[in-house]
């Protein structure tokens, strides 16, 4: 099971869980090998979730450690069956020849020049963020959200029998977030996004003035994404929204659900606005968001993904049986 943002860690627990005891289930951050290694053991790739110094790393780690889960950073400790990942833009090496099953995480980046150029010219799928999300074509089940998402990668070009409509773990029981404790209710809630410090491309200021247009007079509660750089983000939030609350804690999922309204960039938590029948604002448009959220099965997403991996787990058994029954034959 590889990780790497928690949310992506807590799916991938999920999915251990609900494959139980038949199966020994070991769990790894993201992790890097080659001249990407080399990068990261110099700092380059703090930034993102395979860093070795980055939060990412520092928040799976505790959340593993925390669990109590069984840690095999970089599978090198044993000769797995099956790898399920939350993201291909990196196939490392020791993965290559394994059966894998990706499972979706969210929201995609949108497709940029970035995204143009690996698709046509072969560079690198991590180049372009999460908008080359399934290109590799390395796995063997693509785990999405929704028939939306399925429609949504085909359009990219990736086989139809490679992708599987499971729902994702973490947002497919949105109605369970209504009993909730949070103190506050009525305000438009504005979610920002940590697209500057993963070092994408974004003007805060013309994303607030948009937002403030939104808003409309009404009251807005602003909740920054914990990648943050708080004091600035408050900052820039306090100079077009005079007196606006400003938090970087709390669970954001609690907050959408008691909110009016809900402002975003492109973060997957307006799927959780959408699912509740909120007022929803993005940059994407929103009818093609409302076809793509994630479907709402009650939480048993990450049993459906459990069953794709035993399928493909009896696969394996057969083809390791079948291969060793070959080698005593000849």
């Amino acid at each position: 099971m590889i990780g790497g943002s928690i949310n992506q860690t807590t799916m991938l627990h999920q999915i251990g869980l609900a494959l139980g005891s038949e199966v020994a289930c070991a769990y790894s951050p993201y992790y890097t090998d080659g001249y990407l290694e080399a990068l990261n053991r110099l700092g380059f790739l703090n930034f993102t979730v395979a860093g070795h110094g980055g939060q990412f790393r520092r928040k799976t780690t505790a959340y593993l450690r925390d669990q109590g889960l069984p840690v095999d950073e970089g599978g090198q400790r044993d000769d797995y069956d099956l790898v399920v990942t939350g993201s291909d833009l990196i196939i490392q090496r020791n993965i290559r020849n394994k059966p894998i099953v990706l499972v979706q995480e969210g929201m995609t980046d949108p497709e940029n020049l970035a995204y143009h150029l690996v698709r046509h010219l072969g560079l690198p799928r991590w180049i372009a963020s999460t908008s080359t999300t399934g290109l590799s074509l390395a796995y063997r089940k693509f785990c999405v959200a929704s028939e939306g998402y399925r429609d949504f990668f085909l359009a990219k070009g990736i086989p139809s029998d490679r992708l599987v409509v499971t729902g994702i773990p973490n947002f497919d029981d949105c109605q369970q977030l209504l009993a909730n404790d949070h103190p506050d209710s009525g305000y438009v809630l504005v979610a920002t996004s940590d697209a500057r410090e993963t070092l994408k491309f974004d003007s805060r200021k013309r994303f607030l003035l948009w937002a403030r247009e939104k808003v409309a007079g009404r009251r807005a509660v602003f909740k920054l994404h914990p990648n943050e750089h708080a004091e600035r983000a408050t900052r820039e939030i306090h100079a077009v929204f005079p007196g606006a609350q400003v938090t970087q804690v709390g669970k954001t999922d609690h907050m959408i659900a008691n909110c009016s309204a809900l402002i975003t960039q492109f973060s997957t938590v307006v799927y959780v606005g959408l699912a509740l029948g909120k007022e929803c604002h993005s940059y994407y448009d929103i009818e093609q968001l409302r076809r793509m959220t994630p479907m709402q099965n009650g939480g048993t997403s990450a049993e459906r993904i459990a069953e794709v991996c035993r399928t493909l787990l009896a696969d394996h058994a057969e083809q390791s049986a079948a291969e060793r029954w070959r080698r005593v034959a000849s």
